[in-house]
């Protein structure tokens, strides 16, 4: 059963922001989710991997190339269409499905954005259709919100590249075949930066895996670059005019991340309405208790506000602003609302949400992820500060 669909808060959007394409789109997605990930999450979890074949079943229902140029295999779209997919992508309760699958959201507009035109054509047509996985590799063991200070270095050698340094805590670091790398070409700060375009297969280039809290089924490396020969051609635009680049991904990965966010919230939401609803206690279901009829609408009413506040910044987005303060706010807002659910749905299942098995222990192991990944909460708020002149 799953009361909270039927409910006095449903899940299909009542919201001018979404029209008959969009709701299309998820009617396709919910399908698939339902056949091709619901049945396995769990178990893909446990098992620390899912099959690399999801990529491609996922291409052909549109939802890896959605947002990217026609001509390079992708389906223009806007950011509800994000949204969405995270919603309906989340409703198994793994986080590292999402994470792993769509890794080349954030590997993949550098190149786009940036790579030369044979560069683009060469690789991103194979991402798009689920042939192959692509990574973002920004964060280094000497720090990660700190990209100003990087060390990982390029050196220009004729044709080449010389790469030398390390990566860490990268997404599908170790499936990827293609590596969206942040680098040091030129001197000290921002000036010095450069992106560039790193395959798997390439010499001196070598990944260990690392265990993590949550998101098992999401592999996650350390990137070894030792004395790594990459063709220049692989530059993605100027180069020591990388960071640009990289801010601007930023902000579309930290939106990526508050819709992550929603999701997962709105399914401790689900699930611990619909436990409440069947779990009897003192000779009644425990949604007859006003704590716990509390405690549901504590968390309904944060879900509704992070949605509303992300459809409103979508929209603004989609207008061509670049509401930089707003984006860190709503990825904080986002972050802190799924906590606030996932330790709320396990205290509303007691025994039973501490249990394997349960979407919101799940959740609750995955919550810090988020908190940390694309810029930590205490980051969001200090260049929030710093964008409003404060």
């Amino acid at each position: 059963m799953n009361v909270m669909r039927d409910a006095a808060i449903p899940n299909t959007p009542l919201s001018p922001y979404y029209t008959e394409d969009h709701e299309a789109f998820r009617d396709t997605l919910r399908r698939f989710v339902d056949k091709e990930v619901m049945p396995h999450a769990a178990a893909w979890d446990e098992a620390e991997e899912f099959p690399r074949e999801l990529y491609k079943k996922a291409a052909e229902i549109g939802a890896i190339g959605f947002g990217y140029p026609e001509d390079l295999g992708g389906v223009p779209a806007d950011l509800f269409y994000t949204v969405i997919l995270n919603e309906e992508f989340a409703r198994p309760g793994v986080g590292g499905i999402l994470a792993s699958l769509f890794s080349h959201s954030i590997g993949t507009p550098p190149i786009v954005a940036l790579g030369s035109d044979e560069l683009k054509r060469r690789v991103v047509p194979e991402i798009l259709g689920g042939e192959k996985i692509s990574a973002l590799a920004i964060t280094e063991p000497s720090g990660g919100s700190d990209v100003a200070n990087l060390k990982t270095r390029a050196v220009r050698d004729g044709d080449d590249y010389v790469l030398n340094g390390s990566k860490t805590f990268i997404t599908s670091g170790m499936r990827a075949d293609y590596y969206t790398v942040a680098v040091r070409t030129g001197g000290e700060g921002i000036g010095g930066i450069s992106l560039i375009l790193v395959e798997r297969d390439r010499p001196g280039f070598s990944r260990t895996i690392l265990d993590k809290m949550g998101w098992w089924c999401s592999d996650t490396a350390t990137l070894y670059f030792d004395d790594c020969r990459v063709p220049a051609a692989n530059l993605l635009g100027a180069e020591n005019e990388g960071f640009r680049g990289i801010m601007l991904n930023f902000n579309s990965e930290r939106f990526g991340i508050a819709a992550m966010a929603h999701g997962l919230a709105q399914v401790c939401l689900d699930e611990a309405t619909s436990y409440a609803h069947v779990r009897q206690t003192f000779g009644q279901p425990l949604i007859k208790h006003q704590a716990i009829r509390h405690k549901l609408i504590d968390m309904a009413t944060k879900v509704n506000a992070l949605k509303a506040t992300m459809e409103a910044l979508a929209w603004r987005l989609e207008q061509g602003e670049s509401p930089v303060a707003e984006i860190c706010m709503l990825k904080n807002q986002s972050t802190e609302t799924l906590q606030f659910c996932a330790s709320e749905g396990v205290q509303v299942l007691g025994g039973a949400g501490y249990l394997r098995g349960a979407k919101v222990e799940r959740i609750y192991r995955e919550t810090k992820v988020l908190a940390i990944g694309g810029g930590a909460e205490e980051i969001m708020k200090d260049l929030a500060s710093r964008q409003l002149g404060w």
